[in-house]
């Protein structure tokens, strides 16, 4: 058994679904290996709310701006537009939204991963909707997170729900839920449940469902559709005469193997390990010891979690634990902690899996939605994003009041490598790394964590100088915001292209290049070269070592 890396690992363009309300609205459509965390307002440092999702996929990962079509007094219906077009669309008639990928013009954002669950219920009634369908709708229709849901619910009870089990990531300036949902077979529609994260707390989900039992008169907090409890009880999946109270995850993803607790639960210990290291959560129910606590769907973290924070819990190898990847013959002469799909293998009749960590090598883009209400929408909303690994990657801000993203950022195929394109030189450099890890991880660590803090410390100055402007004119606010998001991607582009020069330079044919002096030989660490004596000892042996006097 092995876990898909994504079940449409595209990159593909909603023309034939949505065209007249989208402008090459790209949309990574990557699931079954991916991770998001929800941060609270209470939870952050400084009032936000963020929803993060690395896209863990075979897609490239691309910026994209997508406007409302405004209909203009007096113009005539083109009917051959609507060709191909799903009528989720054309009965839309209420006004659509800017959307910066993941988070729109008010700063709604949605993630999500992919739990399968029971497969059998995936709708197959014609036209029903996909998850990824659903996210962009949400949306584009949504000033707020309980009005995606609301408005995700309604398409899902009218078209119908195509998806297997699916977690949703849904925040706004005010609030962040927690959504899961599961089609229903034969039925036309879908069950789901959905959680407000409690103020001053974070939660985390990787694949595998995290809602179990939960109130049902609490709807301040808790919201769910009609048949949620009734549907299961129908086909069997819950008997409340058994005297335990109703469990989504029990009822939809029920039977959890061992190899996805393993590498679901993992990342969400990780997160929840590092984000509250005073609450010592087990490592138990991550490596399957039977009778083991499942982790809480909430948790407050220890202290509130900066921008910065939340950047790295999105980059982990379980470094410091015992499964630190960095380690062990798997990790090879230059300790790479990547290990390259397919996440099992099997050995003389033996299955075996290695770890599944948050930081993959796979990922198409990661990035971190930023909403503030304290300020107005298009300076509120920041967009933080970095192409490919986050762990060997940089992340950028991008306002969700621009106009226009930097064409680096929006350029480029999975197909045919272009050094033009953000995310194949980003490539370039993570790949250069995977095999020399130790040799140049540090290298890339400095220049990111030198960009991010500079980023950081400049965006209070961003903020009041769009603010003034704004004061001014809109319009010039916007300019603004637009002009400093692609100049700032442009130049993170060129340095990262430096980066890479710099990494080949300093270590080629095996040598390492010093400041001063000849190259250097690399070598190979004594614990690496003891393994490889064991393997192959005998036939590498030239005698004793001369005995030093």
């Amino acid at each position: 058994m092995s876990i898909r890396s994504c079940r449409r690992t595209i990159l593909f363009v909603l023309v034939l679904f949505a065209a007249p309300l989208f402008t090459a609205f790209f949309f990574l459509a990557a699931a079954d290996a991916c991770t998001n965390i929800l941060v609270s307002r209470g939870a952050s440092a400084d009032g936000s709310v963020f929803v993060t999702f690395s896209v863990d996929g075979t897609g490239a990962g691309q910026l994209s701006l997508s406007f409302p079509k405004i209909k203009k007094e007096g113009d005539e219906e083109d009917q051959t537009e609507k060709q191909g077009v799903h009528p989720a669309i054309t009965e839309w008639e209420g006004p659509t939204y800017k959307v910066l990928n993941h988070l729109n013009e008010f700063q709604v954002s949605i993630g999500e991963t992919t739990f399968n669950g029971r497969v059998e219920l995936t709708n197959k009634h014609e036209g029903a909707l996909t998850y990824d369908r659903l996210m962009v709708l949400g949306l584009r229709r949504s000033k707020t997170a309980r009005e995606a849901i609301v408005e995700i619910d309604r398409l899902m009870q009218t078209y119908g729900y195509g998806s297997t089990g699916e977690t949703l990531s849904i925040g706004d300036k005010n609030e962040v839920w927690l959504m899961e949902i599961m089609a229903k077979g034969e039925e036309k529609g879908a069950v789901w449940v959905a959680a407000r994260i409690p103020d001053g707390a974070i939660s985390a989900h990787a694949n595998m469902s995290r809602i179990t039992s939960f109130p049902l008169d609490d709807p301040e907090n808790w919201l769910y559709s009609d048949d949620v409890v009734s549907f299961a009880v129908e086909q069997g999946f819950y008997d409340p005469e058994s005297g335990k109270p109703f469990s989504f995850r029990d009822a939809y993803h029920p039977n959890i193997s061992k190899l996805i607790q393993r590498a679901c639960a993992g990342r969400i210990w990780s997160i929840f390990r590092r984000a509250a290291p005073s609450k010592n959560f087990s490592s138990d129910f991550y490596r399957v010891v039977e009778g083991a606590e499942p982790y809480p769907l909430f948790v407050v973290p220890d202290e509130k979690l900066s921008v910065y924070d939340i950047m790295q819990l999105m980059r982990d190898h379980y470094e410091g634990t015992p499964w630190d990847m960095t380690k062990g013959v798997g990790a090879g002469p230059f300790s790479s902690p990547y290990r390259y799909r397919g996440l099992t293998f099997e050995i003389d009749g033996e299955n075996y899996a290695w770890e599944r960590p948050i930081s993959s090598q796979q990922a198409a883009c990661v990035w971190i939605a930023q909403s503030r209400n304290w300020l107005p929408d298009p300076i509120g909303g920041v967009y933080w994003y970095t192409p490919d690994d986050a762990f060997t990657s940089c992340f950028a801000p991008f306002y969700v009041g621009i106009t226009d993203v930097p064409k680096p950022y929006k350029t480029g195929s999975y197909e045919k490598i272009s050094r033009e394109s953000a995310w194949w030189i980003f490539n370039l450099v993570s790949n250069y790394a995977y095999e020399r890890y130790s040799r140049v991880i540090d290298d890339i660590l400095e220049v990111q964590r030198e960009q991010e803090r500079y980023y950081l410390e400049m965006m209070p100055e961003i903020d009041k100088m769009a603010l003034a402007l704004n004061d001014i004119d809109e319009g010039l606010m916007r300019q603004f915001l637009t002009e400093y998001g692609i100049n700032t991607g442009n130049a993170l582009f060129e340095r990262w292209r430096q980066l890479y020069d710099d990494i080949l330079t300093k270590n080629i044919d095996g040598y390492r290049k010093g400041k001063d002096g000849p190259p250097a030989e690399v070598g190979y660490d004594e614990s690496w070269l003891r393994k490889v004596i064991v393997d192959r000892g005998e036939d590498l042996s030239i005698g004793k070592a001369p005995a030093e006097h």
